[in-house]
């Protein structure tokens, strides 16, 4: 299934919340969810209610395509314990996301471009690759020659997104750690996810 590429406005009204958490909130004019007859939807059945929360998941991580989330449930499976908790973790520990967490970029988006462009280092060396895994103890910084970047230092002054427990940020604010592998219920989702329900649905379609 291809990435979608529409108005994301459309996607924050469909769900109700500042999803991707830009600075203007797209529901402050338009609150209903998109279509003449948006505020009164049909019940779903099970099928919708499984789509609609991989729906959500796919968008909070930066609309992530159907390949990627496959790929990261794959992986999961691969490890002992909880998939649903393993799951996440690779979610949560992209690269794109770490630098949004730790708020070099204002959104996902912008976190997302700061890592392709080249303005990311992972402990000390150059990493463009959003999909990179951030491990424990692995330093995240932006690197020294972008760091007046308008955009790093608007998202840095400007954004109020508070820091999970799971990373620290330095006192000049250009670099982080992740500290421990992040639990399901310290991970700061914008709005509630059924994440076993994501797996099932995934396990049965893929």
């Amino acid at each position: 299934m291809a990435r979608y590429r529409g108005p994301k406005n459309r996607i924050a009204r469909k769900y109700a919340a500042n999803i991707f958490g830009k600075a203007r909130n797209p529901l402050l004019h338009k609150q209903n969810p998109p279509g003449q007859h948006g505020a009164k939807r049909k019940k779903k059945s099970d099928y919708g209610v499984q789509l609609e929360e991989r729906q959500k998941l796919k968008a909070i991580y930066g609309m992530m395509s159907q390949k990627q989330l496959v790929n990261a449930y794959k992986k999961a499976l691969l490890l002992k314990g909880n998939t649903a908790q393993h799951f996440m973790n690779q979610l949560e520990c992209r690269l794109d996301n770490i630098v949004y967490r730790l708020r070099f970029g204002s959104s996902i988006f912008a976190a997302q471009q700061l890592v392709s462009h080249g303005h990311i280092q992972v402990d000390g060396k150059k990493v463009d690759r959003r999909s990179f895994m951030v491990k424990p103890g692995m330093i995240v910084s932006v690197k020294p020659a972008s760091r007046q970047m308008k955009a790093v230092q608007m998202a840095q002054e400007y954004t109020q997104r508070e820091l999970p427990e799971y990373l620290s940020l330095s006192e000049d604010k250009h670099s982080g750690q992740v500290l421990i592998a992040p639990q399901i219920d310290q991970i700061p989702l914008p709005l509630p996810v059924n994440i076993p329900l994501v797996c099932e649905f995934i396990s049965h379609t893929s």
